[in-house]
């Protein structure tokens, strides 16, 4: 894909990766009366540089040993561990690929949990028994070179743009480690759990807000370093591809019924709703495909039954031959644009749904603002977003909330499963204080029902053959408002 191709590195950027992949060079330099350089070189006083420095050159001055698990990388909340060959080769105990050189691994894994990250900062990423490599290569020039001038000793071209600050610490010698984020084993066996969000981590149900009261957009620019006193519930305009220079890592196709199940699930309360996203990962076209979307019957806080219902979303998931791909909730009076909370969520799930496999494999959110003023005519506004890291020299800023591009796939004919699941929301919703009255004025000649139709009509299929049902599904509604 054109858009993993432009991350590649190239030019400058790969020079040290380039280095670490030779054997260990020398470069040449005129000896100095009484140098102890010469003892390092061959016969005209070389000077072995920190890019001539390898693995293999540690392995063999005794300042590494070769071991099972003694490697390992810390990359925005993910850990991965190595083992090293006696000859200087990094085997990834994950798949057990092989790795010439600490960038070559670095890179590889930090791509699969930022696919735009340009080099691995192997030397300073990778830690050997908890304490970077880096340090070590330093501790060799200090036993072996040490009247080097300090030109010489210069971090090569690349390494000195190496920051740890990105870095997790690693459990020993005393430091805390870093929480990765959970994965159940149980749904790693099956399509990975749906990952909901607690009490804790919810907004307020929008509900419980002034309707009136419009939340107003920031730009991601003016946001800074995280700020304690910045209400999780600012809302972010996304920032598209294109402004960054940079090529979207991912395609993205969504299926029209999901669009309408989640549109029909945003309209029918006044509170937010949450739910899942069904579908395919294809590695060879890099492309996402949302076939099925999975609402979420419960209410925000009811932990209990929460873990019910995700437990029959990973069923359904599992028997459909779907895995997890991403997520949606509604912003039922505000604009479909993610909010701190929503970003940090996203940057979460896109952590979480790498699980254990080898390949980076996209999450993608979706917001839906059903009842937004600012929307243009009676169609909900439907966002999809992703996260891109912050960069890494500043670790502690907020990720960045990037606009996708999709393309929708019109659906000849509505499923028995989005029509018995729209049957089933109604139920769920019906009598709650919370619930949209269809019957009252959306407009001033617009019933909330007429707006429900008009957003829906565009997902509808031309196919009419379901149309008796869904109008005895707006019958229901009717009836529970």
């Amino acid at each position: 894909m054109a858009a993993l191709a432009a991350a590649s590195p190239s030019g400058d950027e790969c020079a040290e990766e380039e280095e670490d992949e030779l054997e260990p060079g020398l470069e040449e330099a005129e000896p100095e009366p009484g140098s102890a350089a010469r003892a390092a070189g061959g016969s005209r006083g070389a000077v072995l540089t920190r890019r001539g420095i390898t693995l293999r050159v540690l392995l063999r001055d005794g300042l590494l040993e070769p071991g099972c698990g003694v490697l390992s990388i810390y990359y925005l909340g993910k850990k991965f561990v190595g083992d090293l060959g006696a000859d200087g080769a990094i085997t990834w105990q994950e798949t057990g690929q092989v790795f010439g050189s600490p960038s070559a691994w670095a890179t590889h894994c930090k791509r699969l949990v930022n696919p735009a990250k340009k080099s691995g900062c192997g030397w300073a990423s990778v830690r050997y028994k908890g304490q970077r490599l880096d340090q070590y290569k330093a501790a060799w020039l200090r036993r072996h070179q040490p009247h080097v001038h300090s030109e010489e000793a210069l971090p090569s071209e690349g390494e000195e743009d190496e920051l740890p600050e990105e870095e997790e610490e690693e459990v020993g010698d005393g430091r805390t480690p870093a929480a990765e984020p959970a994965v159940s084993r149980r749904t790693e066996e099956r399509s990975r759990k749906p990952p909901g969000r607690s009490a804790a981590e919810q907004e307020p149900p929008l509900g419980k807000r002034p309707e009136s009261r419009a939340r107003a957009a920031v730009r991601y620019c003016t946001l800074g370093t995280r700020d304690a006193a910045r209400s999780p519930q600012t809302l972010v305009e996304v920032t598209s591809f294109a402004a960054i220079n940079k090529f979207q890592p991912f395609n993205v196709a969504i299926s029209s019924n999901v669009l309408l199940l989640l549109d029909f699930h945003s309209h029918l309360t006044r509170s937010e709703v949450v739910g899942y996203l069904g579908g395919r990962w294809d590695t060879n076209t890099q492309l996402l495909t949302v076939l099925h979307a999975f609402p979420c019957r419960s209410r925000l806080g009811d932990a209990e039954a929460a873990g019910a219902v995700e437990e029959e979303i990973c069923q359904s998931l599992f028997l459909r031959g779907l895995s997890l791909v991403g997520w949606y909730h509604s912003h039922p009076f505000g604009p479909a644009l993610p909010s701190l909370h929503d970003i940090d969520t996203q940057m979460d799930y896109q952590l979480k749904l790498q699980g254990s496999g080898n390949g980076f494999q996209p999450c993608l959110a979706l917001i839906c603002g059903p009842y937004y003023a600012g929307n243009p005519g009676v169609e909900s506004k439907i966002a999809p977003f992703w996260v891109m890291p912050p960069p890494e020299q500043r670790p502690n800023d907020y990720g960045i909330p990037m606009d996708v591009e999709v393309a929708y796939i019109q659906d000849g004919f509505l499923t028995n499963d989005v029509l018995q699941e729209m049957t089933l929301l109604v139920e769920f919703y019906r009598g709650a204080p919370d619930l949209v009255k269809f019957q009252e004025l959306w407009s001033h000649d617009q019933t909330y029902l007429d707006k429900l139709k008009g957003s829906l009509a565009s997902r509808t299929p031309k196919d009419q053959s379901f149309a008796h049902i869904l109008e005895q599904i707006y019958g229901l509604l009717r009836h529970s408002s």
